[in-house]
């Protein structure tokens, strides 16, 4: 099944993620507030638009099964997944309404949703666009379980919780979409599967650019417009 391949395709950026420092510094606890504020800034709005995107795929589907999980999904991203956010922001000692009213889009950020909303535009298979955002859910809870896996967090861990929360959330998200991307794909030809998959690679690198993204706090150039 493409899912197989898509999940091996993945392990190569899980393994670069967990390595760079924004993960490194989840687990040992010296991440600079700065590059929480950012991660938590950007990512307030990506996932209200990854949400908006959820409710475009409402329309490419007739199965009410499907219709049920975008619902779902969007109910969660919308409400559930503060909880991690909530967890950052105790840590930086700041309410979270508060640190996100400052939020913008990102360069890095800007491109990945890009990408998704090109596939739920320009393609009418909810398929490509599901290749470009299973990425997200599944790198969350493959990170998520192997920092779980190798470290042992006290229970004074300021960052644990965010950890068992994407190693027990989210793993459902993921299945539905890789079935559902399995599903079309017995249906495509190669160059439309490899579409997909090309999809599923980028929105990958996507997600290591983002957390990067928090740690050099990244913005636009600043360009003098009185010329």
């Amino acid at each position: 099944m493409l899912s197989t391949q898509l999940k091996q395709d993945a392990e190569q950026f899980i393994d670069e993620i967990y390595g760079d420092d924004f993960i490194q510094g989840l687990i040992n606890e010296d991440i600079s507030h700065a590059s929480l504020i950012h991660y938590l800034q950007a990512d307030a709005l990506y996932l209200e638009e990854f949400a908006n995107i959820y409710a475009m795929l409402i329309s490419k589907t007739t199965s009410k099964e499907m219709m049920e999980y975008l619902l779902e999904e969007m109910r969660f991203i919308l409400g559930g997944e503060v909880e991690a956010h909530e967890i950052l922001a105790r840590a930086v000692g700041r309410p979270y309404a508060e640190i996100i009213e400052d939020g913008e889009w990102y360069p890095s950020a800007d491109h990945y949703i890009k990408h998704m909303y090109y596939n739920a535009y320009a393609k009418e298979n909810i398929a490509f666009t599901l290749s470009a955002m299973a990425p997200c859910p599944y790198i969350y809870q493959k990170l998520a379980e192997k920092a779980m896996a190798q470290n042992v967090f006290q229970e004074n861990h300021q960052y644990r919780g965010w950890f068992e929360f994407y190693s027990g959330n989210i793993d459902e998200t993921a299945d539905v979409m890789f079935k559902a991307i399995d599903k079309e794909a017995g249906k495509m030809n190669d160059y439309e599967i490899g579409l997909l998959r090309k999809n599923f690679r980028e929105s990958a690198e996507h997600e290591r650019r983002f957390f990067n993204m928090a740690m050099t706090r990244e913005h636009w150039a600043e360009v003098d417009m009185n010329v």
